[in-house]
């Protein structure tokens, strides 16, 4: 297993907001991998756990909602490593509009 891509989302919105706005858009995160779809879901207190699936490999998924910030991490296994580069870029420009 690879290190896992990790970035932190800010935003101004409090927990409570940020939190509904991830629920509402996180299946669009699926499309940041080649084929990505969310495959299941659920959440543990102000975490949301989530797996996508692309080109036979899973990536398992958590978004930790804070006060100021959502803390994201992606496990990608071997393969998709080689698009972490990629998928960290996309993540840092397209992850923020999940909370506007």
């Amino acid at each position: 297993m690879t290190a896992p891509i990790e970035l932190d989302l800010p935003h101004k919105l409090g927990r409570a907001a940020a939190r509904a706005r991830i629920e509402q858009g996180f299946g669009r995160l699926a499309s940041f991998i080649p084929g990505g779809q969310v495959t299941e879901h659920h959440w543990e207190g102000d975490t949301l756990r989530f797996a996508v699936e692309a080109m036979g490999q899973r990536v398992a998924s958590r978004l930790t909602v804070f006060d100021d910030k959502v803390h994201a991490s992606f496990d990608l296994p071997p393969f998709l490593a080689l698009f972490a580069d990629k998928i960290r870029a996309k993540l840092a420009k397209e992850g923020p509009k999940l909370l506007e």
